[in-house]
């Protein structure tokens, strides 16, 4: 299983880095959109499903999306998986169809979307060996994190730092974060600095999805305003490091506080916010991981398509010229098949 598990991630990455290049361009076109925004962070807008709406750029992404899926899929189709969620969620996220809609109060997926997932606010996974067989074994080694962040912190430094102008929008300009993971990629000198931790949580194979892990601090007084980040295929799980009185974590409809040494676990396509009222700095650590409910295949396909937007989105995918859209006056159809193949 794991020997088939290296090849098919050997085989992604590959086609992720076929091609290098200094080649970039002037809009990133997969960017990560303000909530408040109807600009997709695919490429088009939410109010027009049109895929001439797209440029040049998009097209090749999209196209090449597709290619990759095709030799995915092959993989996982002879070992009896197929990846046909994911087939739609690239029609969602590029608006072939209609985005989705909440399963209930306050739940707002966006186009990054995997149909018929559980999508609950809160999850109890410490409890739950069955689909979070690492939970219980983080909790009951947490205080080895715990006492390495106090260590460090008590070294003085500026250790936190601010995100994107987008992020500090939504996040507000109390919290800030530690990353030792992001779009999977280890930060080497913040996981030098923590490595106890880091190596607790290779240990324990997570499952890791493309947002990451970060130590986070909310900062007296202040919260992070209410947003959805969109995404019902990653659940996020909080450890608390260090919770002062009152802190106060609410998703959907529901609030919880954090727990000293346990995790408090949310999907974050609910609308969520928090507020720290206390005058000391609230710390947690957040991980990011992929849906219980994915499959092996699932998870290899998002995998796929995330780290290719990784290569867009810094420039090291050159451009090149797709199949014409429009396939000079066909229209949609003739866009559709110059993407997909169908029809030709």
């Amino acid at each position: 299983h794991k020997m088939d598990r290296n090849a098919v991630m050997s085989t992604i990455a590959l086609l992720s880095l076929l091609a290098s290049s200094t080649h970039s361009f002037s809009t990133i076109i997969l960017s990560f959109n303000k909530q408040t925004t109807k600009a997709s962070r695919w490429g088009h807008s939410t109010t027009s499903s049109k895929l001439n709406a797209l440029t040049e750029r998009q097209l090749q992404f999209w196209e090449d999306v597709d290619n990759g899926l095709v030799d995915v899929e092959k993989f996982y189709s002879a070992k009896g998986q197929n990846i046909d969620r994911i087939l739609e969620f690239t029609k969602s996220a590029r608006g072939d169809i209609p985005p989705p809609k909440g399963v209930a109060p306050l739940h707002q997926p966006s186009e990054e979307h995997v149909k018929n997932l559980t999508a609950k606010p809160f999850w109890d996974t410490a409890s739950d060996p069955d689909n979070f067989p690492w939970a219980a074994e983080l909790e009951s080694q947490s205080q080895t994190i715990i006492d390495e962040f106090t260590s460090r912190l008590s070294e003085g430094g500026e250790l936190f730092t601010g995100d994107s102008s987008w992020q500090n929008d939504v996040m507000g300009g109390g919290w800030s974060a530690v990353r030792l993971q992001r779009l999977g990629v280890w930060n080497v000198k913040n996981c030098e600095a923590f490595p106890k931790t880091y190596d607790l949580l290779r240990q324990l194979d997570i499952p890791l999805a493309v947002r990451g892990v970060c130590f986070a601090r909310q900062a007296p007084g202040s919260g992070v305003a209410p947003h959805s980040d969109g995404r019902n295929f990653i659940l996020t799980s909080h450890l608390g490091l260090k919770i002062p009185e009152g802190c106060w974590f609410k998703v959907g409809e529901e609030t919880r506080g954090w727990n000293t040494g346990k995790l408090t676990t949310v999907d974050t396509s609910f609308e969520h916010s928090t507020e720290n009222p206390s005058d000391e700095d609230r710390h947690v650590l957040i991980i990011d991981y992929w849906h219980p409910e994915l499959t092996e295949a699932e998870r290899a396909a998002l995998e796929f398509v995330y780290n290719l937007r990784n290569e867009f989105e810094s420039g090291k995918i050159p451009f090149r010229k797709v199949k014409r859209r429009e396939e000079e006056g066909q229209g949609f159809a003739g866009l559709w098949s110059a993407l997909t193949g169908v029809g030709n």
